[in-house]
């Protein structure tokens, strides 16, 4: 049966140019596509999809190219598409921006070309998986400019990161944007120490998110890139909440910036972050109106959002912000949410209790370990989690212990396991 305005199909294939392509041609038709990591075992997929019921589920590259010759050439996207996102229960969350009408289909493309300034001239270096939001919404903002996008190999499929193949494209594509982690920003400069830096001059944006830049990466990020080329952005799956030049963090170092063009931000009396945005931009959670209206409330600026991150903003209006959502491990600029580690790790008949948190990682920002109560080994669990985690969510180490520490009211105290 052909797919019809407001079908979802989801996208289990690694990232490619047809995968933007595709993407591009569902949405001009209505039809949202859901883009998840192909690595995602079978217990995961079917906890995901369960929920989302898409109408298509792509599992084979080929099928791509059927999908990205649906859709009208040039036409808008009428929405966007739908990422998945865990909350801090660990349940996995659709995130569906509703169908848009043309005016609207309209104004959220203009925002996101009039704030990054895309041309029919621009080429931008894909970077991270395209499963992923924000280098997807990167690709798609190039090519719905007339511009193209590169860093795929000879067949235009996308490959791990390689700071070599990075730099070999940087220097024979001459990309003008690109979209990047902290993480790799780290891996580039290492191999730039030990091979010699390219030259970047082509670059006009150098956009990163996912995790917190440490200070001395980012003076060096706005050192070697061109003058006014650099940014920050602090956003979510539900939503964009900032945008922030170099030079302005500069002059406050450490902020995120300020709200995005159309947006209000405010902080309530407990410190969370709340954030207007325009009616194409909002959201609800697929299938969840309770976890949707607990998302939003009213305010004098009209609704507004919150992901539950905390922060603080100065009369300026630039943001701060002092914690991420509770519990949160962002390991290399993805989301990993200890809850849903847990849950599958205490399946294992050898344990008893097992607790899940982020330890400092100088090469991913964090590192997930598991602190387990039982009888099971690391090796047996590593086994475990291989069967039923994607790689990012696969603790990295185990610590035996023989009880958890926990409060009057039985939460683990995760901050205590993660200091030891």
């Amino acid at each position: 049966m052909p797919l019809q305005p407001g079908d979802r199909v989801a996208l289990l294939v690694p990232g490619s140019r047809t995968y933007v392509d595709a993407v591009l041609s569902l949405l001009a038709d209505g039809v949202f596509p859901i883009p998840l990591d192909p690595r995602l075992t079978s217990y995961e997929r079917e906890r995901i999809l369960g929920n989302l019921e898409p109408a298509l589920v792509v599992t084979e590259p080929d099928e791509l190219a059927a999908l990205a010759s649906t859709g009208p050439t040039g036409a808008l996207p009428l929405g966007r598409p739908i990422h998945v996102t865990s909350g801090t229960t660990g349940t996995p969350k659709g995130v569906f921006s509703g169908l848009l009408a043309p005016g609207d289909a309209a104004a959220l493309v203009a925002e996101e070309r009039d704030l990054w300034g895309f041309t029919d001239t621009d080429v931008n270096l894909v970077l991270s998986p395209l499963y992923h939001s924000a280098p997807l919404r990167f690709a798609m903002g190039t090519l719905l400019a007339g511009g193209r996008i590169t860093g795929f190999d000879g067949d235009g499929n996308q490959a791990g990161f390689d700071p070599g193949a990075v730099t070999a494209v940087i220097v024979r594509e001459r990309p003008t944007t690109m979209f990047c982690v902290p993480a790799h920003l780290q891996r580039l400069f290492a191999h730039w120490d030990e091979h010699g830096q390219p030259d970047l001059g082509s670059f006009r944006l150098v956009a990163h998110a996912g995790a917190a830049c440490p200070e001395p990466l980012k003076r060096r990020v706005i050192e070697a890139f061109p003058a006014g080329s650099t940014w920050e952005f602090y956003g979510s799956t539900e939503g964009q909440f900032t945008a922030c030049r170099s030079e302005e963090w500069l002059e406050r170092p450490g902020t995120v910036g300020r709200a995005r063009p159309g947006r209000t931000l405010q902080v309530d009396p407990d410190g969370q972050i709340w954030c207007t945005v325009p009616a194409y931009a909002r959201f609800s959670y697929v299938n969840d109106p309770g976890k949707t209206a607990a998302a939003w409330r009213e305010t004098a600026s009209g609704p507004a959002f919150t992901v539950g991150d905390l922060g603080r903003i100065d009369d300026d209006g630039y943001l701060w912000l002092d914690g991420r959502r509770e519990d949160l491990i962002i390991t290399g600029g993805v989301n990993v949410y200890p809850a849903e580690v847990e849950s599958t790790l205490a399946a294992h008949p050898g344990v008893l209790d097992v607790a899940v948190y982020g330890v400092p990682d100088a090469r991913w920002g964090q590192r997930v370990v598991a602190s387990v109560v039982g009888t099971a080994t690391a090796d047996e669990l590593d086994a475990f989690a291989r069967e039923r985690l994607a790689p990012p969510k696969r603790p990295k180490e185990y610590r035996a212990l023989d009880v958890l520490p926990r409060t009057l009211t039985g939460k683990v105290r995760r901050r205590e396991l993660a200091s030891e």
